[in-house]
């Protein structure tokens, strides 16, 4: 799959929602507008320049952003820090001024959701919104449980609070779209299948590393954010 069509299919849904991108842009047409998603493109320049690459929508700049894998790896964690400092300057963030120089931060779309989106910052007071905001927006794995027409009910760990800790709850069903009016960002999933979900729609088949990269990734950025938490209170 190119890095324009992987692009595409996650960052479709919440350009729906009016949350990112340019308005009323078709599903095929995003990937024209990576610029103007001003949340994903400097990790994908970031990813892109540790690669070697000259596209930041090479196929595995962007898989590594949304999913993950060993690119990762190879971004320098002060370096990523400048650039989103400098990138979100005057925005309200959650805990990116916060981090400390030896943060081990990922150019990873959980680290976007959980460290500088500012949801975080508001657990203290009333975790309900906040906890269901960064598990819509985050991206989940999850098998395929069933398939209801345009819906798939697929078995996930729901983001959760316990002992004042971001952590993945027990699996638990989930319903989310594979489809709209006819309109689907991948192929239909099938019983059994390890998919990754964003916001509402089911946006691809996983394979066993690429599950195992983006839990990674995931736990990761919680750990971290667990920590910068922890460390302030």
């Amino acid at each position: 799959m190119s890095g324009d069509e992987l692009f595409a299919r996650f960052a479709y849904p919440p350009n729906e929602l009016g949350y990112c991108g340019p308005a009323d842009a078709a599903h095929a047409e995003l990937a024209s507008h990576a610029r103007e998603f001003d949340g994903a493109w400097p990790y994908l320049k970031t990813l892109a320049d540790a690669a070697g690459v000259a596209d930041p929508l090479d196929d595995d700049v962007v898989r590594s952003y949304w999913v993950g894998g060993r690119l990762l790896d190879k971004v320098d964690s002060g370096e990523l820090v400048t650039r989103l400092r400098r990138s979100f300057a005057g925005q309200v963030t959650g805990l990116l001024n916060d981090l400390p120089a030896s943060a081990p931060t990922l150019a990873h779309h959980s680290f976007h959701v959980f460290v500088v989106y500012p949801w975080v910052r508001f657990l203290d007071r009333d975790p309900t919104t906040p906890l269901r905001v960064m598990q819509d927006c985050r991206i989940r794995w999850g098998t395929v449980e069933s398939i209801d027409g345009e819906h798939a009910e697929i078995v996930s760990r729901r983001l959760t609070m316990k002992d004042a800790m971001l952590t993945l709850g027990d699996p638990e069903i989930e319903r989310v779209h594979w489809s709209k009016a006819g309109e689907s960002l991948a192929p239909v999933p099938v019983r059994g299948q390890t998919v990754c979900a964003h916001w509402d729609w089911v946006c691809g088949a996983l394979s066993d590393s690429d599950a195992e990269a983006l839990e990674s990734a995931t736990r990761s950025t919680l750990d971290l954010v667990n920590s910068v938490r922890t460390n302030h209170h």
